[in-house]
């Protein structure tokens, strides 16, 4: 990521720990968070903000750009009973708690509650603990079971998926059925830290590397799924919504 100078020598650097911006301004990044973002943040969600940007593994959080606009969306569509697969520490499951009913429903699933319990305190203190249902484990044998059952297909208002890239089409292929006619379903990094367009020999960390073809193919899958409306938006690391229409 590009940084702006503004004129003196050192240049101006946003303040997001954990960011995934895909701006080539670090100004203007810092400039959205300061007037839009940070000012209109819940206080939960700010305490969780930071006590995450301390964890080793803080590149995994949703960015608070993120995080807003997600709690935005979630209010449009009248969300009410929801999924998340992948959580970390909970920034993005907080803001999704926030933004639903209070008879509203979470579905949260990830391989590490360790993780989870950082943020829980959090959560419990802002009041909507009693929103999610946490399940600890891979994600794909819960999916299947449920799909057994005819009363979750279509049950879900909104998925948010932000977990193993090797499986996001395998999740896709079972969250198809759980989510509503007229439901969403969120991808997120789907542009995978800019790293779809660069060219084969460019200096990858490893992890970037090894995850790219999963996303490519996960982008080309969902660009021609008759099944879905899609928007792919640079927020973040990038999110893909998949608005169900068959």
């Amino acid at each position: 990521m590009a940084a702006v100078t503004t004129g003196e020598t050192q240049p101006t650097k946003h303040q997001e720990v954990g960011h995934k911006s895909l701006l080539q301004s670090d100004a203007l990044y810092q400039y959205i968070l300061e007037t839009s973002v940070y000012p209109r943040e819940p206080q939960p969600m700010k305490e969780l903000r930071e006590v995450t940007a301390k964890h080793p593994w803080n590149l995994m959080t949703t960015s608070a750009d993120e995080g807003q606009f997600l709690n935005l969306l979630l209010k449009l569509i009248n969300a009410k009973n929801t999924m998340e697969i992948g959580v970390y520490t909970g920034y993005s499951l907080l803001s999704t708690a926030l933004a639903l009913p209070e008879d509203g429903k979470i579905l949260a699933l990830d391989i590490n509650r360790d993780n989870y319990e950082i943020g829980l305190p959090i959560i419990e203190k802002a009041g909507v603990a009693h929103k999610i249902d946490f399940r600890e484990g891979p994600a794909l044998p819960l999916l299947d079971r449920m799909l057994q059952d005819e009363k979750y297909h279509g049950s879900f208002d909104f998925i948010f998926v932000d977990a193993d890239k090797d499986n996001y089409l395998n999740y896709h292929q079972r969250l198809i059925d759980l989510v509503k006619i007229g439901g969403v379903i969120g991808y997120d990094n789907t542009l995978w830290n800019g790293s779809l367009v660069a060219p084969p020999d460019a200096p990858l960390r490893k992890y970037v590397r090894y995850y790219r073809d999963f996303v490519l193919e996960l982008n080309k899958a969902l660009a021609i799924d008759p099944r879905v409306e899609i928007c792919q938006l640079p927020v973040g690391d990038g999110i893909t919504l998949c608005r169900r229409i068959t």
